[in-house]
């Protein structure tokens, strides 16, 4: 498959705006710019393009959703935190080819009608600060921020955020939450940020890889996009391959490869034997099939989800008890703590877990935290608490001898 995220990387200078429009750089906003809103708005919904940050919502409705809101102003967020272990795609992006990220939250500004673009970046991202701000500075003395771009009109410029180190700011609505300056704690939905988002006012907020894939479906169009990869969900998908693999690495690949394919072939084979893996970091649940096929609907169907497409490999030397307690001791540190199922949950599953590490669990801990699991993903308000027991739950479904073994006698 061609390339189209990473067809930059590698490149000498690729950070530069030069050689960002010697390959053809800027060419999609142009275009957007000589279409109406509506049009690109169109466009983006014929690729059938979803959020690349997890949750998978369609990226044209998204945008079609905020630009109909009536209060002005509007806004667009790119969510550049990336905090979810296992997930280091973006930064990939941001290092390499920051231009494609611009040119795509300007064309995305303007179709919602947004004249202001945020950039909300992870702050232990250091380089890549410093590499978006060359960039962002570099776009404006082009005229491709600031006012009347192109001779066009519309005027737009974009602004960075860094983040402060917590997973939860991940989360659109606790993202906006410390782009305001508050304590970072997800808000209850609706209404949802395409009503009211940063300072109440209409915000899309899409993901850096989501962007990403915009200037390349404005210059070849929403149908050329939907025919790669999986039809439920088109288009390219960048994979981070880690754990027990031989080549762990960033792979862009058409979206529905298997989990075999991805291992295999581009991760060289897992070191040791096969016992599972995480295909969407840890807020997923374990998947044991290697003919599991990495698109959106197909992970779900095999009881898991892809996410950010962070795929975790785990070996058989792996104690699948000390896989579950190091993710809850993530989850318990970084939860916010606003809901008291999260707050809780997360520390007596942590507690439970170190118990059964130490081979002083109780079998009917195992229903017990099962349980918790099921509470949490139906009272959390935000997708941490959803999430935290997903590992662990699973663990427990697929590996329940491994705890057993370790019960107290």
């Amino acid at each position: 498959m061609e390339k189209i995220l990473t067809k930059n990387v590698g490149k000498p200078n690729s950070q530069d705006i030069e050689v960002y429009l010697g390959g053809g750089g800027y060419k999609a906003l142009e275009k957007a710019l000589g279409m109406k809103p509506k049009d690109v708005i169109a466009e983006v919904k014929k690729s059938k393009l979803v959020g690349r940050g997890g949750a998978a919502f369609p990226t044209g409705l998204k945008w079609e959703f905020t630009r109909r809101e009536s209060a002005e102003p509007k806004f667009i967020a790119c969510n550049a935190d990336e905090g979810e272990p296992g997930t280091f795609k973006d930064r990939v992006i941001l290092l390499n080819d920051p231009h494609l990220l611009l040119e795509a939250l300007i064309i995305g500004g303007y179709a919602i009608g947004a004249s202001k673009g945020f950039i909300y970046i992870r702050g232990e991202y250091y380089r890549e600060i410093e590499t978006v701000e060359k960039a962002v500075e570099q776009a404006r003395t082009k005229g491709y921020l600031g006012d009347n771009i192109l001779g066009s009109g519309f005027s737009f410029d974009v602004q960075l955020y860094k983040g402060a180190g917590a997973y939860v700011c991940g989360e659109e609505t606790a993202l906006l939450e410390s782009m305001e300056g508050n304590r970072g704690c997800p808000d209850c939905r609706p209404p949802f940020p395409a009503e009211s988002g940063f300072l109440g006012k209409p915000t899309a907020v899409n993901n850096v890889e989501t962007l990403c894939n915009i200037p390349a479906i404005m210059i070849n169009g929403g149908e050329w996009y939907s025919r790669i990869g999986s039809p439920d969900s088109p288009g390219p998908k960048l994979y981070c391959l880690s754990g027990h693999v031989n080549k762990p690495g960033v792979y862009e690949l058409p979206m529905g490869i298997t989990l075999r394919e991805l291992i295999e072939n581009h991760g060289e084979g897992v070191k040791g034997e096969f016992k599972a893996a995480l295909p969407g970091g840890v807020s997923s649940c374990l998947l044991a099939n290697l003919d599991v096929k990495l698109d959106y609907k197909s992970v779900a169907r095999a009881g898991s989800m892809l996410g950010s497409g962070a795929v975790i490999v785990i070996n058989e030397d792996t104690s699948i008890i000390d896989v579950a307690k190091n993710t809850m001791e993530f989850f318990a540190r970084e939860s916010c703590g606003k809901c008291s199922v999260c707050r809780e949950g997360t520390r007596r599953a942590r507690e439970i877990l170190t118990r059964f590490a130490n081979g002083g669990g109780k079998a009917k801990e195992l229903d017990l935290m099962l349980e918790l699991g099921e509470v949490m993903y139906d009272t959390a308000c935000c997708g941490l608490g959803q999430a935290a027991m997903n590992t662990t739950a699973s663990a427990i479904r697929l590996f329940r001898e491994e705890f057993e073994q370790k019960v107290r006698k």
